[in-house]
């Protein structure tokens, strides 16, 4: 079994949901980094070159 590099493990697809979505997956290590958790909401902004995601407060 091979195990991927170090520096390709963040490296991600986008993958089509359903017929009007695309998604792409977090790594679990930064996920448990930043204390987050399943069906957490999240806020994705869009920067110059590319995006921003952030934990979504009221």
């Amino acid at each position: 079994m091979t195990t991927r590099k170090n520096e390709d493990r963040n490296i991600r697809k986008i993958t089509r949901v359903g017929k009007t979505s695309l998604a792409v997956t977090l790594p679990i290590e930064i996920v448990k980094e930043l204390g987050w958790k399943k069906k957490q909401k999240v806020i994705v902004r869009r920067v110059a070159g590319g995006i921003i995601i952030k934990d979504w407060k009221k």
